[in-house]
């Protein structure tokens, strides 16, 4: 299954308010642990290894670290 870039929420903006507020609080290495396991959670109900791999790209196109073969080790501390 490709990765599907398309809009496909019902309400982004809302999605995205969501998770303004879930860090709300949070020190930043509670913002970090929450990102993490928040990604966790949601590669797991993917559950596409090839699909979750090409959307660190996608993610990672912009910080101009395209390259998805470091996943592992991103070097921003929220791993482990």
């Amino acid at each position: 299954m490709p990765l599907d870039t398309n809009n496909r929420m019902e309400d982004p903006d809302r999605i995205y308010r969501m998770l303004i507020d879930a860090h709300r609080g949070l020190t930043d290495e509670e913002s970090a642990v929450l990102n993490t396991r928040l990604v966790l959670i949601l590669a797991n109900q993917l559950a596409d290894e090839a699909v979750i791999a090409e959307a660190i790209a996608l993610a990672k196109a912009d910080m101009g670290k395209a390259d998805a073969s470091d996943t592992g080790t991103g070097g921003n501390g929220a791993e482990g």
